[in-house]
C-alpha cells in the first residue's frame, strides 16, 4: 500500500492519481471480502491491544469530496471492532463558540487519549478547504493555516499519538453516479443534500485545495494516502491494510498481570 502514501515535500496533482486503480490487490470483489474479513480479526485484536496496553493514540483523518465513502469506510473498515475505545468524531460548521477561539481549539478536544483510535470524519483541513473555495478567509491566512497544521499535528505525534491521515478519491462520473442513486432511492433521499450539486460546481476548486493542503502537509509523523475511492471495496480494502499495518508497527504488548494469579480460586 506504500503506492498510496504521499512522500513529503512531494508536489500532488490529482489528475495523475486514478481513482478507479486496483493495482495493489489481484482478485476481484469477492476475494477482496475474504481478504477483508481476515483484516477485520486482525483490526479487532490489535485495537483490543491498544486499549489494554493503554500507551499509544491513534488518530484516522477522512477526507474527500461529497459522496466519497467516508461514512462507509468507516462503518466497513471498523466494523468487527469493540465500541470501547473506538470513537468518531464530525466536524460541521463552526458553532458562535468555536468561532470566537482558534481554528483548532475545537479539534483539539477531540485528539484520542491513551488506548484510544479517533476517526475524523472531515477533520481541521475543511479550514484550509472549504474556507478557501468559498473565501471565508484570506489567501494569507488560510495558507499560514499548513504550517499552524503541521505543528499541531507533529506535537500531537510528539505526545504519543500516531496519525494516518486518507484523501478518499473518485471522479466527477462516480460522483455523479452515487448523488443519483440517492435520488433515485426514496430510503436514500435522507442523505442526499441539496448543497452537495451546487459544491459539485466548484470540483475544479476543490481538487486545487486538495493539491495544496496534501502537497503541505504529508509529513513524517502525518501521511497522507491518496485511495482509488471509485471501487467502494477497493477503498475499503486499501484503507483497512494500511491501518492494520500501522498497529502492527507500533510493537505493542498486553500489560503484565498481576502477582499470584495461579492462587487465586474462584468459589
Amino acid at each position: 500500500m506504500e503506492q498510496y502514501r504521499v512522500k513529503p515535500g512531494t508536489r500532488v496533482k490529482l489528475s495523475e492519481w486514478d481513482p478507479n486503480d486496483r493495482s495493489g490487490f489481484k482478485g476481484g470483489k469477492k476475494k477482496a471480502e475474504e481478504a477483508l474479513q481476515k483484516l477485520d480479526a486482525q483490526l479487532d485484536e490489535l485495537q483490543e491491544l491498544l486499549y489494554a496496553e493503554h500507551k499509544h493514540k491513534v488518530l484516522i483523518i477522512l477526507q474527500g469530496m461529497d459522496t466519497a465513502g467516508k461514512d462507509g469506510t468507516i462503518r466497513h473498515v471498523f466494523r468487527g471492532v469493540n465500541p470501547q475505545g473506538v470513537g468518531v468524531a464530525s466536524f460541521k460548521t463552526p458553532t458562535p463558540r468555536e468561532l470566537d477561539h482558534d481554528f483548532l481549539w475545537r479539534v483539539h478536544a477531540q485528539v484520542p487519549g491513551s488506548g484510544e483510535v479517533v476517526i475524523f470524519n472531515r477533520s481541521h483541513y475543511e479550514d484550509v478547504l472549504i474556507v478557501r473555495v468559498h473565501g471565508l478567509a484570506s489567501e494569507q491566512v488560510w495558507r499560514g493555516r499548513y504550517k499552524e497544521i503541521n505543528r499541531f499535528e507533529e506535537m500531537l505525534a510528539g505526545e504519543g499519538t500516531t496519525i494516518v491521515k486518507f484523501f478518499l478519491n473518485i471522479d466527477q462520473d462516480e460522483q455523479k453516479k452515487r448523488l443519483q442513486a440517492r435520488l433515485d432511492d426514496s430510503k436514500k433521499h435522507w442523505k442526499f443534500n441539496v448543497e452537495d450539486v451546487k459544491e459539485r460546481k466548484r470540483w475544479r476548486d476543490y481538487m486545487r485545495a486538495y493539491e495544496d493542503a496534501i502537497s503541505e502537509t504529508s509529513t513524517s509523523w502525518a501521511p497522507w494516502h491518496i485511495v482509488p475511492a471509485n471501487s467502494k471495496w477497493y477503498r475499503n480494502l486499501v484503507v483497512s491494510r494500511v491501518i492494520v499495518k500501522t498497529l502492527q508497527g507500533l510493537d505493542m504488548s498486553y500489560p503484565k498481570a498481576a502477582k499470584n494469579l495461579d492462587q487465586i480460586v474462584i468459589e
